[in-house]
């Protein structure tokens, strides 16, 4: 397959460079020095086995590439419009377009560039960080979870057949947007409350004041959820959600990491997804407003501060 990933941080990273084993990849990126160091030196992927180095091939500008059979977004959220619309002439009628950003909501931004039977959404359990601009740590393994946003999910099989052949282990749903919710549900909970707070996410279980932020966070996702027609249970999902963060006590969020440091964060398709489906579903959510409140007010001050 001939495959383009747009966004060469950690995830496009592990994404694209497994992917080139056996397709034609290309990461396309904002940055020239990032594009250049990964051309001559490849992507190093650290394993817990050791390192293995691949070759994607990297560039800033994608206009002479002609059409993908694949378009992979891994551009932050806030900037998923911006490279759509300059790489816009990587996708044509037969080009699958597929997201698997944090967060909920994708497919209204994909939907203007590739066509409605041609838009995949999904989740991945890889978990990697940069460790350099040309390497990466790999974390963890597990499942990439695709489905068609509107359409049968069995039209991905050639999809799945390319990544299993690279060593994603891939399934097909033809509910996705239940497995969005799953992740959606820990990442606009915990997730952003540690990040809020500045704490590893051990802190939300040893404090009843941060594991009641969470349940309610919780609570309110699931009722929107419902609203929306899926078929939740809240105790199975904050059990769910309580183990997750047993699992990595001392992890911290991209949230956390981005407000630490000043950056952007994904706020508006994390906690923000929860509120436009409330809206849309006429169901209050007043936690998941304060949060994208409480967000965007660190954001500025450390706009301001810097």
């Amino acid at each position: 397959m001939r495959i383009a990933v747009l966004g060469a941080g950690a995830m496009g990273s592990l994404y694209g460079g497994y992917l080139s084993r056996q397709n034609e990849v290309y990461l396309v990126d904002r940055s020239p020095e990032k594009a250049a160091l990964i051309s001559e030196r490849g992507v190093t992927i650290h394993e817990k086995e050791g390192k293995a180095v691949y070759h994607p091939r990297c560039v800033t500008d994608s206009s002479n590439l002609g059409r993908m059979d694949l378009v992979i977004l891994f551009t932050k959220a806030m900037f998923s419009r911006d490279a759509l619309e300059k790489n816009k002439g990587l996708i044509g009628p037969d080009t699958y377009l597929l997201t698997l950003q944090n967060g909920a909501g994708h497919e209204e931004v994909l939907a203007p560039y590739a066509a409605r039977d041609h838009i995949a959404i999904g989740t991945t359990e890889h978990n990697c960080s940069v460790l350099s601009p040309c390497e990466i740590s790999h974390g963890g393994g597990g499942r990439t979870n695709l489905g068609l946003a509107y359409g049968d999910s069995q039209a991905l099989a050639g999809v799945k057949e390319a990544f299993e052949a690279c060593g994603f282990a891939t399934m097909l749903h033809d509910n996705i947007r239940r497995l969005i919710w799953d992740k959606l549900f820990i990442n606009a909970s915990s997730s952003v409350v540690s990040g809020v707070l500045q704490v590893h996410q051990g802190f939300l279980l040893s404090s009843a004041w941060g594991w009641g932020m969470v349940e309610s966070l919780v609570r309110e996702a699931v009722a929107v959820a419902c609203a929306q027609g899926q078929d939740f249970r809240c105790e199975e999902v904050l059990s769910h959600v309580r183990a997750v963060v047993s699992s990595a006590p001392a992890g911290f969020t991209s949230i956390y990491a981005d407000l630490k440091n000043g950056r952007r964060t994904e706020v508006d398709t994390i906690s923000g997804a929860v509120l436009r489906a409330a809206e849309q579903a006429g169901v209050a959510a007043p936690s998941h407003a304060l949060m994208v409140c409480l967000v965007h007010a660190m954001e500025e001050k450390s706009a301001q501060r810097n």
